[in-house]
């Protein structure tokens, strides 16, 4: 696991090394980069490369990696799980490695097929490879976008960085906002698609690859596509979807644990977590585990995940370090963890990720599993229990769904029953897939249109938050389902701009890999052929997985209430962040970063304080952009990180 940093066309090789050394905690292990000597090349191409050693720990893993006659250079950030198969394959067509490393395996590959390559890999990457042979720079994103990848064009060329902190060097004019993205990160927490926070910085998406030659894309194509597009059929009956469940599973986690350093576990005590420390305990009886303890309570609804935690770790007889925090530390971590996400991603959720992160590498620690994907591929949030009753609102005319809506707004939102009653009929005026993508929404458009100013609202247009959600759906043939629909803009949109980002920005921060054994593509394209009726049963999410792993969890933990690591936010948007709200969102800053109204946003704070709306998670957006500006515009991305 690494960062990467690449330009191609008319850039400073100087800033380069400025942007590599930003993500310096991406790789504290080994560092390089490669420029073409004079002659080699006619082309003005640098690649950058910060390593974190996980797999054959010796100089022979070095990066950027070249090909045997030099022509092809590589800068890689990831793992390739089936990197054995494929390099046996290779060596029986005479290629000889060096080293021990996925990174000259993906190499080689690349020599022998080319881009076509793409398909024959199961892993999570992110790379740029540079080939003199006919002067082109190829990048590529992993299947599910587990590995993050940025990238801008200019008219000096292109340029591309793991994280847009290290990406800013090459780039300091890109300072100009981009409204619909900042819309879309106020509707949802975070941007599906593309978008930035900046006009000219772009997500490379994922299972997508681009060409560039003469520092312009020349051709950009999405290489990997979900099996719903591509008319996988859910065939398997009951006993074949849980016996397939558990092999799949196993043989992911079991590929995911390869490594030349100590392997660890996240341990929440959900069904997720547990199940994969279930199985990599079959491969590693002494595999550590982190968890973590927030004192200071939480917030009404929730669910407190240690006890859970401690159950199964007693249950398995591994180890389970706990890491204590409390609400204040982690109010007062906020500004750092939206400078190090990138994006302003509104969720408390990923400083729990840090904190397990650091206290992992302090016992040594450099790759941890994680649950992260089972809710994305097998069902398990309260929207999937609204979307299974999808087809009760096409009974209940508009006029009268838009009057339920209206009627919802009224519940105290300070009732966790009655905050989420308003949230499943947020959308209820809505038709198909518009009420489909709307689950995902944290406010109301008409809601946030009040907030904007009058120039804000000018330069966003007709824009819409859910615009890239519907154009994904729309090719789906009408035949899939409501709950189906759902799960492929989870697993394209919530993990790859949500979930995963954060993940990999927390963990790389102190220089730990995080690895996803549910995003196996294997085990993806397998729970696809399950059909919808054996993962959501009504209001039991998670069916086949829950039922595939009875002889392995403890009955309780299986069927325990959903929940996450959480944080108790609403009480800190009445408490803990009173300073902070009147700092960042003070009349005067507002006016002077001329996004949103003053009064607007100052009566928003009083009505979530009287708990006549429940506006915690917009007021920490508002909060996150600020900041984020302050720190990227204001200041060209300083770039702190620790």
């Amino acid at each position: 696991m690494c960062g990467i940093i690449g330009y191609f066309g008319n850039f400073d090789r100087g800033a380069l090394q400025v942007g590599l050394d930003r993500i310096t905690h991406r790789g504290p292990d080994d560092s390089g980069t490669y420029f073409p000597s004079r002659g080699d090349s006619e082309a003005s191409i640098g690649l950058g490369h910060r390593r974190l050693s996980i797999l054959d720990l010796s100089p022979l893993g070095h990066q950027p990696m070249m090909s045997p006659d030099g022509k092809v250079v590589l800068v890689f950030n990831g793992e390739i799980y089936n990197f054995q198969e494929l390099r046996t394959e290779l060596e029986s067509k005479g290629h000889r490695f060096k080293s021990q490393s996925d990174t000259e395996v993906l190499l080689a590959l690349y020599l022998h097929e080319g881009a076509s390559m793409l398909e024959r890999l199961n892993g999570i990457f992110a790379f740029a490879m540079w080939d003199a042979r006919d002067q082109s720079l190829f990048v590529a994103r992993d299947a599910l976008g587990v590995k993050p990848l940025y990238y801008s064009t200019t008219s000096r060329g292109f340029a591309c960085a793991s994280e847009i902190k290290g990406l800013l060097p090459l780039v300091p004019e890109a300072r100009e906002l981009d409204p619909v993205a900042l819309h879309r990160y106020l509707s949802f927490n975070w941007c599906p698609g593309e978008g930035t926070p900046l006009r000219a910085v772009r997500k490379v998406l994922p299972g997508e690859a681009m060409v560039i030659r003469a520092g312009r894309i020349e051709r950009k194509w999405i290489w990997y596509r979900l099996p719903p597009f591509r008319g996988v059929q859910a065939d398997l009956d009951e006993t074949s979807a849980i016996e397939g469940t558990v092999a799949h599973l196993r043989t992911a986690v079991k590929r995911q644990l390869i490594a030349d350093v100590p392997v660890g576990a996240f341990l929440s005590g959900g069904l997720d977590s547990s199940s994969i420390v279930a199985f990599a305990r079959e491969q590693n009886p002494a595999i550590r585990c982190f968890t973590i303890e927030a004192t200071g309570g939480i917030d009404a609804g929730e669910t407190d995940d240690l006890p859970y935690a401690q159950r199964v770790a007693k249950h398995l007889g591994v180890a389970l370090d706990i890491v204590h925090i409390d609400s204040a530390r982690m109010a007062g971590d906020l500004e750092r963890m939206i400078v190090q996400l990138d994006e302003p991603l509104a969720d408390p959720a990923p400083l729990n990720v840090l904190y397990i992160s650091q206290l992992a590498r302090e016992h040594g620690m450099k790759v941890l599993l994680s649950g992260a994907g089972g809710d994305d591929l097998f069902t398990g949030y309260r929207r999937h229990v609204a979307a299974n009753y999808e087809s009760l609102w096409s009974w209940i005319p508009g006029g009268l769904r838009r009057g339920i809506e209206g009627m919802s707004m009224r519940l105290d939102q300070r009732i966790a029953w009655q905050r989420r009653l308003n949230k499943l009929c947020r959308g209820a005026g809505l038709d198909d897939d518009a009420r489909v993508a709307n689950y995902f929404a944290w406010a109301r458009e008409s809601d946030l249109m009040q907030l904007y100013s009058p120039q804000f609202k000018a330069e966003l247009g007709s824009a819409r938050a859910t615009d890239p959600m519907l154009d994904f759906l729309r090719p789906l043939p009408e035949s899939v389902g409501r709950l189906d629909r759902m799960l492929t803009l989870e697993q394209q949109y919530f993990l790859a701009d949500h979930n995963l980002p954060y993940t990999d920005k927390m963990s790389m921060a102190v220089g730990v890999e995080v690895r996803v054994p549910f995003l196996d593509l294997d085990l993806v394209e397998f729970a696809a052929r399950i059909p919808m009726r054996l993962k959501q049963r009504g209001r039991v999410g998670k069916w086949v997985l829950k039922r595939a792993m009875e002889s392995s969890l403890p009955h309780d933990v299986i069927y325990r209430p959903k929940s996450g690591f959480t944080a108790p936010l609403r009480r800190w948007m009445r408490r803990d962040f009173k300073p902070l709200l009147g700092d960042l969102l003070s009349a005067e800053s507002i006016n002077r970063r001329g996004l949103f109204d003053a009064a607007a946003v100052q009566r928003l704070i009083a009505d979530n304080d009287s708990g006549r709306v429940d506006a915690s998670y917009t007021l920490l957006s508002l909060l996150g952009i600020e900041v984020w500006c302050r720190n990227y515009i204001d200041q060209r991305a300083t770039g702190a990180s620790s």
